[in-house]
């Protein structure tokens, strides 16, 4: 559950990973947005709760809901702080994008610019990723 007490402290080190994170080039503005609306319908979906049932929730319409998950829109604190607490999750947790939330299509993207930057290592990849599975 949200803490109001913890906020201050949640918010300082938000802006810490996402500060290191731009830094390192991994996010920009867009790729954050994206990421943060799909953590955000990752929570929903595991609450089991549709997009009508959390805009209503968190007291605003189904299609700004929507436009968020989707990455086009990006949300204010206070819209965060609501979502965070209908999902029963922290804010931080919704821009922590290093957790346990792993979008498959991204991580495959990932994967095939790591072969493509490194063929000349492909059978030792290959060999890994053969180990790991078997």
């Amino acid at each position: 559950m949200f803490n109001m007490e913890n906020s201050y402290c949640q918010t300082v080190h938000l802006r810490v990973i996402l500060t290191q994170n731009m830094i390192k080039g991994i996010l920009s503005m867009t790729n954050i947005k994206k990421l943060l609306g799909k953590k955000i319908k990752f929570y929903r979906k595991k609450a089991d709760l549709t997009q009508e049932q959390l805009a209503e929730k968190i007291s605003i319409n189904s299609r700004s809901l929507s436009l968020i998950e989707r990455g086009n829109n990006f949300i204010t604190a206070e819209t965060l702080s609501s979502i965070a607490e209908a999902l029963n999750v922290t804010p931080k947790k919704l821009f922590d994008f290093d957790d346990e939330f792993v979008d498959p299509k991204i991580t495959k993207e990932k994967l095939f610019d790591l072969i493509n930057k490194n063929e000349d290592k492909i059978q030792t990849i290959y060999n890994i990723v053969k180990g790991y599975l078997n």
